[in-house]
């Protein structure tokens, strides 16, 4: 479904991805993993189109997407759950899903999705008419993710979905990522928490200073030396 190809994407003089390539099949969770300034982040705005490469392609169901403004890649079915949430804390949780919804050309399915939505999130329901920037941390994840539902996606980017969560909430976020896939989704998943991450991926890349240094199925990574070492905390 995407495919990355020897994807070189710069910060000014700063060389933040050094010839990226990965895939991601329909229907899987693939997970990067990686240390702060590994370019986990920068690797997904490139293919959301809010950074630009240098170099390299960007492939979506053989649409070049590195030749296309953010926008229009939205509207292709790419959509991302970023890094902080980033939602608008002064619109209602029901004007933010609706913010969700704006790139989409059909509006008949809207509140189906709304209700779906609202099914996997129901303390988004309870809080329908709240402000977003007065939902707790948790909820705010939540309203995130369920935005970037609401625009219906092909594929589904989460960057550190887990950041500053308790570890019950960061429980019911994974297995709502899960259900998310199950459902049909794509999910191409950023995440510090790699013992997380790999524990419901199909597959996994592990990125240091903007290089990809090791693809393999999620087992088999969890399994790997290095990666016990360097990022699931074993001695």
């Amino acid at each position: 479904m995407l495919e990355l190809k020897d994807v070189h994407t710069y910060y000014g003089n700063i060389h933040a991805l050094k010839g990226i390539s990965l895939t991601v099949n329909d229907g899987e969770i693939v997970t990067l993993i990686g240390s702060n300034g590994a370019g986990k982040s920068t690797t997904l705005r490139t293919i959301q189109g809010l950074n630009k490469p240098r170099s390299g392609s960007v492939v979506l169901d053989g649409m070049e997407l590195h030749k296309l403004p953010a926008h229009e890649i939205a509207a292709l079915g790419v959509a991302q759950s970023p890094e902080g949430r980033m939602i608008f804390p002064r619109m209602t949780v029901l004007e933010n899903l609706e913010m969700g919804a704006y790139v989409r050309k059909d509006r008949t399915g809207f509140n189906e999705d709304l209700d779906h939505v609202f099914t996997l999130f129901p303390r988004l329901k309870e809080r329908i008419n709240q402000k977003g920037g007065t939902l707790s941390g948790g909820e705010q994840q939540m309203l995130a993710m369920g935005r970037a539902l609401m625009a219906k996606p092909k594929i589904l980017l989460l960057d550190e979905p887990s950041m500053g969560l308790a570890p019950l909430l960061v429980e019911l976020i994974f297995e709502i990522i899960k259900e998310i896939n199950k459902e049909g989704t794509t999910v191409l998943l950023v995440e510090q928490n790699a013992l997380m991450a790999l524990s419901i991926a199909n597959r996994g890349y592990v990125l240091q200073t903007g290089e990809i240094i090791l693809s393999d199925d999620a087992q088999s990574l969890k399994n790997n030396e290095m990666v016990q070492k360097s990022y699931l905390g074993v001695e």
